[in-house]
């Protein structure tokens, strides 16, 4: 790299870093859907989008929004974007290295206008940590947040409409953070979260659909007993049917490959190492390619449940968290996005994403493509979660050329595109 661009991916990664500071948890990055230190947060992007000439506004659900204008009022507009929310213990780059992307291609244009408007979103919440479900975010911006999601409550009792009062904004217009009229496309750069990009040694990817997710909980209740009066043959232990499942679901996916499974939280009742636990909660997110495939394994899933469950006398029920189809991305955008990186000098690779990405949820209403940078070791969700400069500067390139091309094709429109 030349020493600008060396400086440009530095200064990429030193405002990520910088952002990763705004936290809930000393020595640790967590940052959940509308937490105090997301003011933070707002206030670092919005001083570096004042900057760059942006017209800055947080809406109603407390997505952070930066317009560049288009040569002529009323631009059709690209968007940009991705989540400034975190899982907990987070790594420093997964979401908001996107929105600090969007960000450098608007300093990038050095003042030039396109033949399109540019907008930077930096999502409020897409891991869905804080209140069990995802992308918050990206749903009201498309109009599908609905008054049953803004009532759930977080482990603390607060809902949904209270956590966007408690930060200073007003629920009430909540259908003004909606997309107005004229976005024709989407485009959200990630770290692939995996160790697919490393292992071919291969600095980007090309998204072409990201894969269906299904997200529930289950609930496991047994009795509640002491644990040195209790003999073992008479015991209902919630937590015993809830470890048999989990060993089964992991046996399950590993003999239906790729479909992956897994149970990342449990929390039992009453909680105390002399009591038999009686009451379980316990979260599965199921994801497939094939959205058949990951219906049929849900029922088998269920399924293996009721039967840990039987064997101990324990009752489980399920309610679903999210049941999202498998998303294709657009075809167009996907090939300029090949043809940018191709004239940017960057091998790429086209591939799925098992993760789930804000861009599931816009495109279905808008045309969207993805770029993933390789993720070193394959880390994400981890503190150790790291990129590589030359990925970012070429991930930058990329998104450059990318622009130019989509001015070229609303310059001289052809096949239907403009």
């Amino acid at each position: 790299m030349t020493g600008k661009h060396t400086d440009r991916a530095a200064r990429i990664i030193s405002r990520c870093r910088q952002i990763a500071t705004c936290t809930e948890v000393p020595g640790e990055i967590t940052r959940l859907f509308l937490t105090p230190p997301m003011h933070e947060v707002h206030a670092l992007l919005r001083d570096w989008m004042e900057a760059a000439g942006m017209t800055v506004r947080i809406d109603a659900i407390g997505n952070l929004r930066g317009f560049w204008p288009g040569l002529v009022p009323g631009s059709p507009r690209l968007l940009i974007g991705s989540h400034l929310d975190t899982v907990p213990n987070a790594g420093a780059f997964d979401g908001i290295l996107g929105v600090v992307l969007g960000v450098t291609i608007v300093e990038e244009l050095g003042g030039d206008l396109l033949p399109f408007a540019i907008e930077v979103i930096g999502f409020s919440e897409e891991e869905g940590v804080r209140f069990n479900k995802p992308f918050l975010g990206s749903l009201a911006l498309v109009g599908k947040l609905d008054a049953d999601t803004l009532a759930r409550t977080d482990r603390n009792g607060v809902s949904v409409r209270q956590a966007i009062d408690d930060y200073g904004l007003d629920p009430t217009p909540l259908p003004a953070a909606t997309l107005a009229g004229g976005a024709f496309a989407y485009l959200e750069i990630h770290i692939e979260q995996g160790p697919v990009l490393e292992s071919e040694d291969t600095a980007l990817g090309i998204v072409e659909a990201l894969v269906g997710q299904t997200r529930m909980e289950l609930i496991f209740t047994g009795q509640a007993n002491h644990a040195g009066t209790t003999p073992m043959h008479l015991r209902h232990d919630a937590i015993a049917a809830v470890a048999e499942w989990i060993v089964a679901v992991e046996a399950y996916a590993s003999s239906h490959q790729p479909l992956v499974a897994t149970v990342g939280r449990i929390e039992a009742a009453p909680g105390a190492g002399n009591v038999i636990a009686g009451h379980v909660t316990a979260s599965l997110d199921l994801r497939h390619a094939d959205d058949n495939a990951r219906r049929a394994s849900v029922t088998a899933v269920l399924q293996l449940a009721e039967k840990a469950a039987t064997r101990r006398g324990v009752h489980v029920t399920s309610a679903p968290q999210l049941e999202q189809s498998a998303v294709p991305l657009d075809p167009h955008l996907t090939a300029v996005l090949c043809r940018a990186a191709a004239q940017a000098c960057h091998p790429t690779r086209r591939m799925t994403s098992g993760a789930g990405h804000d861009a599931m949820i816009l495109a279905p209403t808008i045309p969207s493509a993805m770029l993933f940078l390789r993720s070193p070791g394959g880390l994400s969700h981890h503190p150790d979660e790291t990129v590589l400069p030359q990925d970012v500067e070429a991930a930058i390139a990329t998104a450059m050329e990318f622009l130019a091309q989509l001015r070229d094709d609303r310059t001289n429109p052809k096949d239907g595109h403009a």
